[in-house]
């Protein structure tokens, strides 16, 4: 997994850097798994599409129920308060490049791990 730094949540947030994909519709798919220090964890297959800024959430993996359909599975601006607010991190800091999907899945892990002052500066790398 590939932590993510989310201040103020109370709960972990973790991408499996194995599950990162790029669409032909530019959207980038990936899982991402939140965990409580009570022990709970959630899986979450989402979607960022840069070109909108949006996300969805296609599907939760819950204990005990494997991977389930999200009921309301519809594009959401990232920019929106609750529960998207760890996908537009996800978004900024390595899934997307302005409005285009990163170069490869594992570019998009790489960024996602790295220090974020040398993030898009190809200068840099």
């Amino acid at each position: 997994m590939v932590a993510l730094e989310m201040p103020g949540s109370q709960l972990r947030f973790g991408v499996d850097p194995a599950s990162i994909q790029i669409g032909k519709d530019g959207v980038v798919y990936y899982v991402v798994v939140a965990s409580s220090s009570s022990g709970a964890v959630n899986g979450m297959y989402e979607g960022v599409r840069c070109a909108t800024g949006e996300m969805k959430l296609y599907a939760r993996n819950l204990p005990g129920s494997g991977w389930v359909p999200a009921k309301e599975a519809e594009w959401r601006p990232l920019h929106s308060q609750g529960m998207s607010r760890h996908s537009l991190l996800i978004a900024r800091n390595g899934a997307c490049v302005g409005q285009a999907p990163n170069q490869s899945p594992s570019q998009i892990a790489r960024d996602l791990q790295g220090n974020p002052e040398y993030r898009f500066r190809p200068e840099i790398r």
